[in-house]
């Protein structure tokens, strides 16, 4: 965010990166969903919960649906700004990590495995710290642009992202329920997937616009494919 010496085709490549990042989180919010969603005593498994499927629709439809008021109302229509496009992403990430933490505080008010407990704050603290590209990627620049962002406004979008985690830690080791846990992922997937429209326009646009080439269309590729496979890895651990 604050290096003035990155070219357009490493600029590409990054912001592909921050994409595959997102595709992934929306994939393994998902997965971590669905068997709340989907009835295990159904036939074949393959029927869901009714009411969940409604909370987890209307979470996803009301994230999404504000959005596009708040973009419209303000009336700037397209990509948006650096700074609204941070935000977003910090909120989207912000209600993901809230159910992680419901997740963390139940495992800690029902379990007395330290060890275990450990490994799995490990392992969400290194997502956490990946999940911190896809913030800063709006303010990315290149070679010889003036910074976008403040280091103090930057930190204070990490908290948005990352402080939910601590909240939803204190929030499930009192309380937790498959209905919040719906709801919030719900939420995260619908703001995810809003800000991903105008970062897939704006990808494509720089890669294959007047100036673009196709080392820079196999960048953009290349970056969707790594920034995927380092959530991946990093969800493996």
């Amino acid at each position: 965010v604050f290096n003035d010496r990155l070219g357009r085709s490493s600029l590409v490549f990054l912001n592909a990166g921050a994409i595959g990042l997102l595709v992934f989180l929306v994939a393994d919010i998902f997965s971590n969903v669905s068997p709340l969603l989907f009835n295990p005593a159904s036939p074949g498994g393959y029927l869901t919960y009714p009411l969940y499927d409604a909370i987890f629709l209307a979470g996803l439809l009301v994230a999404f649906l504000l959005l596009f008021s708040w973009e419209h109302r303000s009336g700037q229509v397209g990509t948006p700004a650096p700074a609204r496009m941070g935000l977003i992403m910090a909120a989207a990430i912000g209600f993901q990590n809230l159910t992680e933490g419901l997740v963390f505080g139940s495992l800690w008010a029902t379990s007395a495995h330290v060890g275990l407990l450990a490994v799995i704050f490990a392992g969400f603290l290194l997502q956490n710290v990946t999940e911190g590209f896809p913030i800063a990627s709006p303010f990315l620049r290149t070679r010889g642009s003036t910074p976008t962002i403040s280091l103090r406004a930057m930190s204070l979008l990490f908290l948005v992202g990352g402080l939910p985690t601590l909240a939803g830690g204190v929030l499930g080791y009192f309380f937790n329920s498959p209905s919040l846990d719906i709801l919030f992922d719900a939420v995260a997937v619908g703001a995810i997937l809003y800000s991903l429209l105008p970062m897939l326009r704006a990808a494509f646009r720089s890669a294959q616009g007047p100036e673009g080439s196709v080392r820079r269309v196999r960048l953009l590729y290349l970056g969707f494919l790594v920034g995927f496979a380092v959530g991946f890895l990093v969800n493996a651990f």
